[in-house]
């Protein structure tokens, strides 16, 4: 499991089950089953989510561009390699 640091620049959002069940609903496949794994494994790097997923790189990083768009995913950069982002599902209430 990677640790994670908390983003300064980014402020933390938090959603309802029902306004995070709306907005993923409107979401391609490919985002529900990193939303999925994200809710299963807990912070991910996209590597990772993508050897879970056995979705293509490219396919993994849609996934999560239309997550962010949709504030269900945040990104924190990892303690481990600072090159890398860690994902995780936004908060919910």
């Amino acid at each position: 499991m990677s640790t994670i640091v908390e983003d300064p620049g980014k402020a933390k959002s938090t959603l309802t089950e029902q306004e995070y069940r709306d907005r993923l609903r409107e979401l391609p496949p490919s985002a529900k089953l990193v939303a999925k794994i994200l809710e299963t494994d807990g912070a991910l790097s996209q590597g990772k989510l993508a050897d879970e997923s056995l979705l293509p790189d490219r396919t993994v990083r849609y996934a999560l561009n239309r997550l962010e768009e949709a504030t269900l995913v945040e990104s924190r950069y990892s303690v481990q390699d600072a090159r890398k982002q860690v994902y995780s599902l936004t908060d919910r209430q």
